[in-house]
């Protein structure tokens, strides 16, 4: 059974930072590509960061040189570190595994987290 749970979401203020979370089964995690979607009150889900299983990675334009998503192979983990955050990037964020890296983009599987909330706020 495939599980994917996230955490480290929650409340902080313009500027500040988050690290999020997921820790995936090894059987969808070990060589697959990973990534973080995210989706805001009457905005459809989107793509914020992929990493392929070579550490590759791609990012959405509005977080690059922001936020930064790495991969622990060991603990079947991948995070995504945020760093200046801004109350555009509110929304609950998702980890999909096992869908396909391009350098472009990331083609979700069906493999979802639960979610998790992150809200930027003064």
């Amino acid at each position: 059974q495939v599980q994917l749970v996230e955490s480290g979401g929650g409340l902080v203020q313009p500027g500040g930072s988050l690290r999020l979370s997921c820790a995936a089964s090894r059987s969808i995690f070990s060589g697959n590509a990973m990534a973080w979607f995210r989706q805001a009150p009457g905005r459809e889900r989107e793509l914020v960061a992929a990493i392929n299983s070579g550490r590759t990675t791609n990012y959405a334009d509005s977080v690059k040189g922001r936020f930064t998503i790495s991969r622990d192979n060991a603990k079947s983990t991948v995070y995504l570190q945020m760093n200046g955050l801004k109350p555009e990037d509110t929304a609950v964020y998702y980890c999909n595994a096992g869908g396909i890296y391009s350098t472009a983009t990331y083609y979700p599987s069906t493999y979802w987290g639960q979610g998790t909330q992150v809200t930027i706020s003064s």
